[in-house]
């Protein structure tokens, strides 16, 4: 993993919304966990793997419209009868959050993931994964809730010796918890 690059992505978000919080009617910062019920797309033979999430939110919030960025660490992968496929990754999700009856949100944004660790051989996993979030939540006074679903985007791996060329993407179904001290 490059922490340059998390850096400069990090430093890119605040940047762009730097404006935007001193207009914000509410900011919302704090910490979040929970569980991956991740696969990979196109690979026959895996089945789904549950690895944890957790991290922390920041957000600020503008009546029924608010924009949340995040800072996770995320396992992600596969299992199957010839042994576990783990991807470990650093994440940042950039969401847009519709709120409805004070309670409820809908969710949606990018997301760009840097990869910490692997248990494939050297080199065939990719540095980078970019993906598309979707998802509801719900805010329980300090409490929130999240259920969402992520879209990979870009391939997980490249060539592997024996294999070939591998075409998969992650995708995985995520519930977190979190708390808000604001």
């Amino acid at each position: 993993m490059n922490s340059k690059k998390i850096l400069i992505g990090l430093s890119f978000v605040l940047l762009c919304f730097a404006p935007q919080i001193t207009k914000a009617q509410s900011i919302d910062l704090g910490i979040k966990a929970g569980a991956n019920f991740a696969k990979l797309s196109d690979a026959s033979g895996l089945s789904n793997r549950t690895g944890l999430t957790a991290g922390a939110f920041g957000a600020v919030r503008f009546n029924m419209f608010s924009v949340q960025a995040e800072l996770l660490y995320s396992e992600q992968g596969a299992e199957s009868e010839f042994g576990d496929i783990e991807l470990s990754y650093v994440q940042v999700p950039v969401l847009a959050k519709i709120h409805f009856l004070r309670l409820f949100n809908v969710q949606v944004g990018p997301q760009f993931g840097f990869l910490t660790d692997d248990n494939l051989p050297s080199g065939s996993a990719k540095d980078a994964d970019f993906s598309l979030v979707t998802g509801v939540g719900a805010h329980l006074g300090s409490f929130r809730i999240d259920a969402r679903y992520n879209f990979g985007l870009t391939k997980t791996m490249s060539e592997i010796d024996g294999i070939g060329d591998v075409k998969s993407k992650n995708k995985y179904f995520s519930l977190a918890l979190g708390y808000s001290f604001l």
